[in-house]
């Protein structure tokens, strides 16, 4: 069971930690769509992990991106710290959020399905219509 405590804390860890990723990191190596997917805080509110979806060009560049960003973690907790009106700032612990890609994959094997099912129908000329049996008349 998730309290509110953890909901709010979550909330304030995702938007810190993607403002920090975006606008106060400064590492060539990271580049692409970089989102943070989900934060899970603990029942303690000391430890939190952070799940982050990174594309970009290929799984090498988002490999050393991802990398980038845990060789970071220092300085996004440090940013975190500045933010969190509390007696302690949880831990991050990042974690590579794969589900976004699988979805993205997921709906491209379905387009590509749709797209089979229904090869695009330029061989009508403009005077050929379709019937409710997808028959084409000739007019």
């Amino acid at each position: 069971m998730v309290t509110r405590r953890q909901e709010k804390v979550g909330r304030l860890i995702k938007e810190t930690v993607s403002d920090c990723i975006a606008n106060h990191l400064s590492d060539p190596r990271i580049e692409g769509l970089i989102s943070v997917t989900k934060v899970d805080v603990a029942a303690d509110l000391r430890n939190a992990e952070v799940y982050i979806s990174v594309l970009g060009k290929d799984e090498a560049s988002q490999n050393k991106t991802f990398n980038a960003i845990i060789h970071a973690s220092k300085r996004i907790q440090a940013f975190l710290a500045q933010s969190v009106q509390s007696k302690f700032c949880p831990v991050l612990h990042f974690k590579n959020d794969e589900n976004f890609k699988k979805t993205l994959e997921t709906i491209n094997l379905i387009d590509q399905i749709a797209r089979d099912f229904n090869p695009p129908q330029e061989d009508l000329d403009d005077t050929d219509a379709i019937d409710e049996n997808d028959e084409i008349i000739e007019q």
